[in-house]
């Protein structure tokens, strides 16, 4: 008697292949938004809504009557584009194992230029001297190391001032050196 009343459920929860065909033609406008939306391109869209009409398709016997198809179908086109991405990034993850040592003489063709290194050099630190010492002062303890709240305490003035003072030092100097 109770394998009866299952096959009954069964039987009253499946659909036909004709009917199903149906439901998921009539709710396919309603996917290609939604598509849309999760992939951003056209080509993907028609992807992925082809990969979850045909997942749809092979699952329909996971689909009882009565659920809601929207949401059924919703839920199976989120789970495909996740998988997909979540594939993506592993595949986008490259794992160099081999050894680095053509790096070590990269650079033997190159002729360092140390005469216009030290011209650039000068004028950074002729462009830092020649700033404000409300400014310079507490930019050069900066760029030596120290942390926002060591110069405050050092300078004796509150934090936000010192870094709005760090903030405009660097402007003026990227004003004063443009070509850099």
């Amino acid at each position: 008697m109770g394998n009866i009343l299952e096959e009954l459920n069964s039987k009253q929860n499946c659909m036909s292949a004709k009917a199903f065909n149906q439901v998921l033609l009539n709710n396919t406008e309603f996917l290609k938004p939604f598509a849309f939306t999760l992939t951003h391109d056209n080509e993907m869209a028609k992807d992925l809504l082809q990969e979850t009409l045909y997942r749809a398709l092979a699952n329909q016997d996971k689909y009882h009557v009565g659920t809601n198809i929207k949401a059924w179908l919703y839920t199976i086109m989120r789970n495909i584009f996740i998988n997909d991405y979540r594939r993506k990034v592993k595949q986008a993850t490259i794992l160099d194992s081999t050894p680095n040592e053509y790096l070590i003489n990269q650079y033997q063709g190159a002729v360092v230029n140390s005469a216009i290194a030290g011209i650039n050099l000068k004028e950074i630190q002729q462009a830092i001297h020649n700033l404000p010492d409300i400014f310079c002062n507490p930019f050069l303890l900066y760029f030596d190391g120290y942390k926002y709240h060591e110069i405050a305490s050092m300078l004796g003035e509150p934090l936000g001032t010192i870094k709005s003072r760090i903030h405009f030092a660097r402007k003026l100097l990227k004003s004063h050196i443009e070509r850099y």
